[in-house]
């Protein structure tokens, strides 16, 4: 499989550069992967679409002000974008600088903090700050907003790029396609009997990486820390049992889910993920989804046309370019329902 399948033409106006006034004003395309119709709505227009007895999933990861401006002791700028919070004190990060500091380099950051680079992991550094680092990122830290979103953040973003039922601290992007939720939907969605339950992904920078190999199959995705808890899995198999959906607010809600069921069946977990969701795998628990628009040749793009088939999303993703959706983390939303063929065979154990 290429990546050049998953490509698709988006004049870059399309893209969001601010988010709507209100989270739930968004418009919504609507797919039914199983014939490929396409229905233009509103996010609002989910309580419709969505069945009593019905359960969503959402991610409860926090975003972090997780970009620091620091100087080198030579004087040089060095952008430190974390990755991950290892420990208190210790975190892995990219280090952005014309020559980035080695292993027991150091880094000068605000507020007179120190960091000292104790190794390199790929890509990536690991350093030890001479303080603990949540209330460094608290008091001096910048939003870390998306590449593609070309303005510095602002004292609104820190709410904005922020869902509205975020509790556990540790993502450095936000899980988007919750963005379009507020009191008064959840309120709507109560009183029609649809469940909600939490899990939480730290969503890592390593979600913006591009594919870059040319075949799909040879792409190693990012390593993400997920918790799926006992009581998620219980409100999954309440929902089966009354024939409800089990509807996932989002790609890493996706990813969380299905890493729980590796073993055939969804189990509470708790640890790091490298689930690579692209065509041709079984979906184990999830019924439908609530996305956001994705970049082309994206490892999300891919998940979900693995759910809705390749072939109808990117007729969707043609249909929302002409209709003038906005696209990506700031952007407008997709309620997805699955192609044929999605589900795993009862008792497989193959992911």
């Amino acid at each position: 499989m290429n990546r050049s399948e998953f490509d698709y033409h988006l004049p870059p106006e399309l893209i969001a550069q601010t988010p709507l006034p209100q989270r739930s004003a968004s418009r919504l395309l609507v797919l039914d992967g199983a014939t490929g119709a396409i229905a233009d709505r509103r996010f609002t227009d989910l309580v419709e679409l969505l069945r009593p007895g019905d359960l969503l999933v959402c991610n409860d990861t926090r975003v972090l002000p997780a970009r620091l401006v620091g100087r080198k002791p030579t004087g040089g700028r060095v952008e430190v974008m974390l990755e991950r919070v290892l420990a208190p004190r210790r975190v892995l990060a990219q280090l952005r600088a014309s020559h980035p500091p080695g292993a027991g380099g150091e880094v000068e950051l605000p507020g007179g903090a120190r960091a000292r680079v104790c190794r390199r992991r790929g890509a990536l550094f690991e350093l030890e700050i001479d303080r603990d680092v949540a209330p460094l990122l608290e008091m001096h830290g910048e939003v870390p907003l998306p590449p593609y979103i070309e303005r510095s953040p602002n004292a609104a973003d820190r709410e904005r790029y922020q869902t509205v039922f975020a509790q556990a601290q540790g993502a450095v992007a936000a899980p988007t396609a919750g963005l379009h939720f507020d009191s008064a939907l959840f309120a709507a969605l109560e009183t029609r009997g649809i469940e909600r339950t939490f899990l939480t992904l730290h969503v890592g920078a390593g979600t913006f990486a591009p594919v870059r190999t040319a075949r799909v199959e040879d792409h190693e995705l990012h390593e993400e820390w997920l918790r799926v808890p006992a009581e998620v899995c219980a409100a999954v198999e309440r929902c089966r049992s009354h024939r409800g959906r089990v509807v996932a607010v989002g790609t890493t809600s996706v990813r969380a889910l299905e890493t729980a069921a590796h073993g055939g069946v969804l189990a509470p977990f708790e640890g790091e993920s490298r689930l690579f969701i692209y065509p041709g795998f079984r979906f184990r628990v999830i019924d439908a989804m609530v996305t956001n628009f994705h970049l082309p040749e994206s490892s999300l793009l891919m998940l979900v046309a693995a759910f809705a088939g390749r072939e109808a999303t990117l007729a969707a993703y043609e249909h929302a370019v002409a209709q003038r959706y906005r696209f990506f983390s700031y952007g407008d939303a997709m309620f997805v329902t699955p192609a044929a063929g999605w589900r795993a065979p009862e008792g497989s154990h193959a992911l």
